[in-house]
């Protein structure tokens, strides 16, 4: 597995409230990666993102294990999305300043066998494979649910005045569930996470038609980047490429 990532403040935004990390993980040629698009007050959603991140990160690997199933790692991920809640909760409770801060979550721990992905809120998780690109997530949002009802299409969300609004986040409530997702992939396939800056600034095929055109992943959230900024980047924009290849492919690199 080969992964990049990429996080830029946007041109709209004063501060880079987002947060990513990725790092080999249990397995040989096995990675977890996470994206966190911080909420709250001045620097309130900063702390939140950072927190939920690192707090993520440590419980997975204070909870893993070898010859774990699909099954055991989902609700692995879901505990540690439950721990990353209440690490966020707790300090939002010490300093007023950082009431009701939040954030959202989206992560994946990857094999070249499978990945197994898991969110809060309106970050994603995409995966993009010869018969293109899907996304795995569903955002907890308003017009998300919106357009479950009906009541507007997904072109008419991406313009809506509630698009911002999310109906989970890590954070604001001492207790929340992620949505988990199993993926199976093949060689050559990629995932891509991102905070929602890049999906107000994209269609999926242009991400498609980016990830596939470039030479490698460092190349793609390059462009991706210059193709948000182009349209105006009015948020945070954090981007991570996870692209499934066999060792020998990649001794060079």
């Amino acid at each position: 597995m080969k992964v990049w990532g990429i996080t830029d403040i946007g041109l709209r935004r004063r501060e880079n409230q987002d947060t990513y990390a990725f790092e080999a993980f249990g397995a040989p040629d096995t990675v977890a990666a996470v994206v966190c698009d911080g909420m709250g007050g001045v620097s309130g959603g900063r702390l939140a993102s950072s927190i939920a991140v690192s707090t993520f990160l440590e419980e997975l690997h204070a909870r893993a294990h070898i010859n774990m199933t699909e099954e055991q790692v989902c609700e692995m991920e879901a505990e540690c999305v439950r721990r990353a809640n209440a690490a966020i909760f707790a300090r939002s409770r010490e300093e007023i300043a950082y009431r009701g801060m939040g954030t959202t979550l989206v992560a994946a721990i990857a094999s070249p066998e499978s990945a197994v992905i898991c969110n809060v809120g309106d970050s994603r998780a995409y995966h993009i494979g010869s018969e293109g690109i899907r996304r795995v997530t569903r955002d907890h949002s308003v017009v998300e649910s919106l357009i479950e009802a009906g009541n507007i299409t997904p072109e008419e969300a991406r313009t809506h005045p509630n698009r911002n609004l999310i109906t989970r986040a890590l954070g604001p409530e001492n207790e929340i569930e992620a949505d988990c997702f199993t993926v199976p992939l093949a060689e050559g396939d990629c995932l891509l996470l991102c905070s929602d800056g890049l999906i107000v600034t994209a269609e999926d095929e242009e991400l498609l038609s980016v990830v596939r055109a470039a030479e490698d992943g460092e190349q793609a959230l390059a462009q991706l980047l210059e193709l948000s900024k182009s349209r105006g980047a009015p948020d945070n924009v954090t981007i991570v490429l996870i692209r499934n290849e066999k060792e020998a492919e990649r001794q060079d690199g």
